[in-house]
């Protein structure tokens, strides 16, 4: 599974992104992490942190970036005098993919551009065709899967 939609732990996380590098190919990205809002109630806090992913990938024939922006929504706890990220969640906000040579921009297939959501329709897209799995349900700017997220913020705090 690619790092960009990995549940579990960091050790898998880390053995996961050891894999893909590995393998090779042409594909790599890189995460920007920006500004941190934090809301504390005791032991725990919920912290969004803004962020980027860049990627670099080969789209049929034709190298692409893809820039994806949005937060990390993530729940925090201190257990044992230290404060640790008990989960993330990424929440996707938008997306673009540029050809690196405008003149060879790639044709897209439609159904399958348009069967992810807004936020990082061209992410899922490029990844789904190097043939990696993607969780068609994750959360953007607005909808049902941001609001569950937030209402999970809430009674976490709670």
């Amino acid at each position: 599974m690619n790092a960009t939609w990995f549940q579990g732990s960091s050790d898998q996380f880390i053995e996961n992104a050891r894999k893909s590098f590995e393998k090779g190919g042409p594909a790599f990205s890189v995460h920007f992490l920006g500004g941190t809002s934090i809301e504390l109630r005791g032991s725990r806090a919920v912290a969004q942190t803004k962020m980027m992913i860049s990627s670099r990938d080969d789209l049929d024939g034709v190298a692409c970036d893809v820039v994806c922006t949005g937060r990390f929504f993530d729940l925090f706890e201190k257990r044992e005098g230290r404060w640790a990220i008990v989960e993330r969640q990424p929440i996707y906000e938008k997306d673009r993919l540029d050809a690196l040579d405008p003149a060879q921009f790639p044709v897209f297939d439609q159904a399958i551009l348009h069967s992810f959501p807004v936020g990082y329709r061209h992410l899922a897209y490029i990844q789904t065709k190097r043939g990696l799995p993607v969780k068609p349900t994750m959360p953007g700017l607005r909808g049902p899967e941001v609001e569950a997220l937030y209402e999970r913020g809430r009674a976490w705090l709670a």
